[in-house]
């Protein structure tokens, strides 16, 4: 960003014809936005209420399994926030400081969600073991078994509520919900299996060994995200030379592309940043170039800020004998 920031005043022209096609995306996209951010939110509140009762219920009955799963639906309670702080802080305007608004506010959340669940998921293994070593009274299986169904309920609720939205926080929201519905019908039916037979009371800390594991892999895979978003690493459903090809015959006249970066900003929001090559005789035909590979890159790409840097062969020729 550093080099392409040295062209921006040779480049004013081109950078206003990018200013004017990002605002009308997004401009375009507000409705969508606005319906995402209503679903966020009503499921968060739905959630947020059925950990709490998971953890009451869990509390009132002895269950561990239960504590643990309102610890899973934790993930889920911060998962649909984050989402809902990026639909909400991802729409306000950036300003002289924040030249890319607050789009990144989601991932200084989740480095706070990260320390949470791991926090969480510590205590809960401590627990299990604990329990696995030195057996506790028996569990109020029938408050246990109530409490799970409630949590399967809710968390179908929250699914048929969120299922077709098209927005990435709210899909990614999707699958957090659907796994902790996967997780309470598992304390579901392991209340139903210990109704039956006390003497496998064994089951409530498994179920918790398992559920913190499942936490466990949530907080890795979150620590992931984070860390390529942090280290501007390519978005991995982004591939460098099958974007780089695209971009070289998305017009005729471009030679090659050179100093090609591609980075998440947020979720859902990628940049990119490339210097085109173009022939001598092309030089004439910057704007349809810029147009037509800006164009393909959001289309194939779903790529929305681009930074393009045009170069004739001879200009990129003599730049490439100067950097040796």
């Amino acid at each position: 960003m550093a080099e392409a920031s040295h062209h921006h005043a040779a480049h004013g022209h081109d950078h206003a014809h990018v200013a004017h096609a990002h605002a009308h995306h997004h401009a375009a996209h507000g409705p969508s936005e606005a319906g995402s951010a209503r679903r966020l939110a009503v499921s968060l509140g739905v959630a947020s209420v059925i950990m709490a009762a998971e953890a009451l219920g869990g509390w009132l009955s002895g269950s561990l399994a239960l504590i643990s799963d309102a610890g899973h639906m934790l993930t889920d309670v911060a998962a649909l926030a984050l989402a809902l702080l990026a639909v909400q802080f991802g729409a306000r305007p950036a300003d002289q400081k924040r030249t890319f608004g607050f789009r990144r506010l989601e991932v200084l959340a989740a480095q706070i969600n990260v320390a949470t669940l791991l926090g969480l998921t510590a205590w809960i293994g401590w627990e299990a073991l604990d329990r696995l070593r030195h057996p506790h009274p028996p569990i109020g299986f029938a408050l246990m078994a109530g409490t799970a169904t409630v949590g399967v309920l809710g968390n179908s609720v929250i699914l048929v509520w969120l299922r077709g939205d098209h927005n990435l926080n709210t899909r990614s929201a999707f699958l957090h919900v659907l796994g902790d519905a996967v997780a309470s019908l598992a304390v579901l039916v392991g209340a139903g299996a210990m109704w039956l037979r006390p003497d496998l009371a064994w089951i409530d800390p498994v179920l918790s060994l398992a559920i913190a594991l499942l936490i466990l892999w949530g907080a890795v895979r979150l620590v992931v995200e984070i860390s390529d978003i942090l280290m501007e690493a390519v978005p991995r459903h982004l591939d460098v030379e099958e974007i780089t090809e695209v971009m070289s015959t998305a017009e005729e006249g471009v030679v090659a592309v050179h100093d090609l970066h591609v980075w998440t900003i947020s979720s859902g929001l990628y940049a990119l940043s490339a210097h085109l090559v173009i022939h001598v005789d092309a030089v004439g035909r910057n704007d349809a170039i810029l147009t037509s590979v800006k164009a393909v890159l959001r289309r194939r790409f779903g790529i929305d800020h681009t930074t393009l840097q045009i170069e004739s062969v001879d200009y990129a020729h003599v730049d490439d004998v100067h950097q040796h």
